[in-house]
């Protein structure tokens, strides 16, 4: 079986021909998990003492709390260790944190800083040699190869997103097409002009993209596009299978944050669409409870904490992720050995409190992609009303469900919010909006306005 074929890799990983899907590094990939973890604790024992003897900060922290290099001697050892968190990036702004000289850091990427100072980070070579070869890694777990032809739809600035695809999967020997954002009937038109065959976007905008196809009358089935490779945004299973049979690609999604490296740390293989793998010889994984600091049991839903391994640049002890998953280590279908987290789908900090109750995004994501009529957009509005609390969840119909009779319409938004108050305990406000009608994002999807008083 040709898994560089249209639709190849799906069709093997249903058969469970994973032998025939490639590893990019399978020494470390399909190591035994005693190997990982003394991998994991050479490189944890040398980071801490490069933390402490090159970057100020840390010295201090761990010179307050009574610890030095010499008590690391065991992975549960980290936790002698502070965390890390964004506050600490920006009150260090711009290069509190780096532990080597500027002549030495090769790159320099940021975060927007729309919600105060922007977190700045450096990487040395060694640091960019890791990066690109944690992207080949996730790329061929979805089934990229040498030879493929990558079209970038990520912009290419302060973001680590396009940068880092782009080294990656120039690394395995993939031909990049830097296109960039935006202007979607181009993107389309290079797909067929060049012979693109995969395609690195946000899913949301992935959507956009099959969607103005369809308008233009483009045959997606026909079309070279095997492979869509998202991130910068989660991708829920409802979008992610809807974008697979519209497009006829294999789509997977991977996880990272600049404050750690960027995207890399983890992705999905074929096995286990719902989980990815975590580049465990590059990251050291822990999950605690969110509000104690303490660890959970393995499988448990917790808050992701991660120590980058062997990270140069800026070498970033126990960072609190905010990102709620559970991590599983069980031997994969698809070969590797490596550790697996649930995709994120919430965050510890998104959640919303209404009228005293809790309520993720995610919640009403899944309720949604549950409801045949209406499509993947939606936009949560919160405000104030007469003083308390509204939840307002804008859902958008698909142009087979939109009818001119406000009876079904009105029977239709009853449904989804009953569907929505039994899932949240929250009766929330729903809105139908007519096909097309909630705006499509090039870059990240906001979903949220929390117009409240803060």
């Amino acid at each position: 079986m040709n898994v560089t074929e249209k639709g190849g890799a799906l069709r093997a990983a249903a058969e469970g021909r994973f032998d025939a899907l490639p590893i990019y590094k399978p020494d470390i990939e399909c190591a035994p998990r005693e190997q990982i973890e003394a991998v994991q604790l050479a490189k944890l024992k040398d980071t801490v003492a490069y933390a402490y003897e090159r970057v100020p900060y840390y010295r201090a922290k761990m010179d307050e709390m009574g610890v030095a290099p010499a008590d690391i001697q065991t992975l549960a050892d980290v936790r002698k260790l502070p965390f890390t968190d964004k506050a600490v990036l920006r009150d260090t702004f711009p290069f509190g944190l780096f532990a080597v000289p500027l002549d030495e850091i090769r790159e320099l990427h940021s975060s927007s800083g729309t919600t105060g100072k922007p977190v700045v980070v450096g990487y040395t070579d060694d640091d960019m040699d890791m990066w690109s070869e944690c992207i080949a890694r996730l790329v061929q777990m979805a089934g990229v190869v040498s030879g493929d032809r990558a079209q970038m739809a990520f912009g290419y600035g302060m973001f680590t997103g396009g940068f880092g695809l782009h080294y990656g999967l120039q690394r395995l020997g993939c031909a990049m097409i830097p296109a960039g954002s935006g202007n979607t009937e181009r993107h389309i038109q290079m797909i067929e002009d060049y012979g693109t065959t995969v395609l690195v976007a946000t899913p949301s905008y992935a959507m956009h993209i099959c969607e103005v196809g369809e308008k233009m009358g483009y045959n997606w089935e026909a079309s070279p596009l095997r492979v869509g490779l998202f991130g910068g945004e989660p991708c829920p299973p409802g979008l992610k299978a809807e974008i697979e049979h519209r497009m006829h690609i294999v789509c997977t999604d991977n996880y990272g944050l600049t404050e750690v490296m960027g995207p890399g740390v983890s992705g999905e293989c074929l096995a286990e669409r719902f989980q990815q793998h975590i580049a465990e010889d590059h990251f050291l994984w822990e999950v605690i409870d969110p509000v104690t600091g303490e660890p959970v049991g393995e499988g448990e839903m917790g808050e992701l904490v991660l120590t980058p391994l062997g990270k140069q640049g800026i070498p970033v002890l126990r960072y609190r992720t905010h990102d709620l998953t559970a991590v599983h280590t069980e031997p994969c279908a698809c070969g590797r050995t490596l550790a697996r987290m649930d995709k994120v789908r919430s965050r510890s900090d998104d959640m919303l409190i209404i009228r005293g109750t809790n309520v993720f995004p995610s919640q009403i994501e899944d309720v949604l992609t549950g409801i045949d009529e209406v499509t993947p957009h939606y936009h949560i509005i919160v405000r104030t009303n007469r003083g308390m609390d509204e939840l307002i969840v804008e859902t958008e119909l698909r142009p087979e469900a939109f009818s001119d009779s406000m009876a079904s319409m009105e029977a239709l938004r009853g449904k989804i919010a009953e569907k929505l108050k039994s899932t949240l305990l929250v009766a929330p406000t729903v809105r139908l909006v007519e096909p097309g009608g909630i705006e499509r994002a090039i870059g990240k999807a906001k979903h949220v306005d929390d117009q409240r008083a803060k």
